[in-house]
Formats: structure tokens, sequence, C-alpha cells
């Protein structure tokens, strides 16, 4: 009918395996996306997409991310910029495999999930809708907090470790353009000041044995999700 599903699924085409969402309605499947940024690892198992953009949809333009990519500002802010009013990243997050917390509360990447939904919502003053898996997987643990996030970056709904749905009921244009009366952050950036002057691409710091410790071995460590 009329109701609007984004879900994840493992795609095969063409000879590769993306880690990609799809949005469904009444009508048909309206938005596609692969995922696009990959931690060590998956890039064995999976191709890396490479388009990130808003669809149109019943309830205005939507935006999917999946997993690590609510990692990088730029995915949530390209979606943003191609008008998405809404953003539903879809994940399987597991809890930190290098720093167990004796309370799920005090997870490291339990506290991460959070913040990085909040801040991907409050700072492109979207609506922001996040699932995670839960239960265990191997040696993995899954904590859940789904949530529904408002463009201000409070949390309207959400759920805890168990299975369950995070539900609010809100006027998603009237929100957005509450938060975006005073302070517009998308009209008010200054791209032209954000291209390092100095064009090197950054070097990753060494770990002790020469093992780099940027995107790749701290996070594959400790437990983030593929």
């Amino acid at each position: 009918g009329d109701l609007l599903v984004c879900l994840g699924f493992t795609e095969l085409a063409d000879g590769h395996r993306w880690n990609s969402a799809v949005c469904v309605h009444g009508d048909g499947v309206l938005g596609h996306y692969r995922k696009v940024h990959q931690p060590p690892g998956e890039a064995l198992v999976y191709a890396a997409g490479e388009r990130i953009a808003a669809f149109d949809t019943p309830l205005g333009r939507v935006g999917m991310l999946v997993d690590y990519d609510k990692t990088f500002p730029e995915a949530a802010r390209t979606l943003a910029l191609d008008d998405a009013r809404i953003v539903a990243c879809l994940s399987a997050w597991p809890a930190s495999l290098t720093r167990r917390a004796e309370r799920l509360t005090q997870d490291r990447q339990a506290r991460l999930f959070d913040l990085y939904d909040c801040a991907r919502a409050a700072e492109n003053q979207i609506v922001w809708l996040s699932s995670n898996q839960t239960g265990t997987m191997g040696g993995l643990n899954f904590f859940g907090q789904a949530k529904v996030v408002g463009p201000g970056g409070d949390i309207l709904a959400r759920t805890w470790a168990k299975g369950g749905l995070a539900v609010a009921e809100l006027d998603v244009d009237a929100e957005i353009e509450r938060a975006r009366l005073v302070l517009h952050h998308l009209a008010e950036r200054r791209p032209d000041l954000y291209t390092p002057t100095d064009s090197r691409p950054p070097t990753a710091a060494r770990a002790p044995g020469g093992r780099s410790d940027g995107r790749s071995g701290r996070r594959a460590s400790d437990g983030t999700p593929g």
C-alpha cells in the first residue's frame, strides 16, 4: 500500500556482490543504493558502490546509507545537498570486540552509533532513521538502538538491545523548516574554503610493527561493522 520500507540485502549482479539497500512502496521500487564505504576485509567480499543520491518518494526526497557509511559526514551531506529530507541508514553494527564493557550502555561502539546518528541529523538538519541488527552472530553482539532523530539532533523514539520498532509521528517538512529558520547549515556553508591548502593525501599513523593505524586496523579490531 502506501507504506514506505527501506531494507538491506546482498545483491548479486554481473558477477559482483554488493551490500545494498532498497526502498519499496506499493507502486514498486523507488530507490536503490550500494554501500560505498567499506571497513577492512569487506572489499574481499563486496564491491563498493559508486553513487550517493537521493530519490523521490510520496514522503518527499529520501536517501539511504548502509552501516559504516554513517561514519563519513560527507556521505550524509551529499544526500542533504541532493535535497533529501529523510535519510535511512541500515546497519549491522556490533559492540566493541577490543573494549568490552560490562553494560551495553558503556560500550564504545554503542556510544559512537548514537553519536553518529544524532550528529548526521543535526549538522544537516534532516530527519534521520537508523536501524540496527540485534542478537548475536558468531562472536559479534549486535546492540540494536534503532532510532528516529529529528533535524535538531534530538532522539524522538528509540529501541534498546532487543528487537522492536522506534515509532515517531512528525511533520517532516515543518520540523525541517523550523530547524532551519534561523540557522540554515546548508545555505551558510563556505565550500570555497573547505579544500586543504596542501593537496597531498593524509598519511595514516603507523602503529608498532609498521601496521597502519588509520582507517584499517583500529576499526577492524574494534569490531566495527561490515
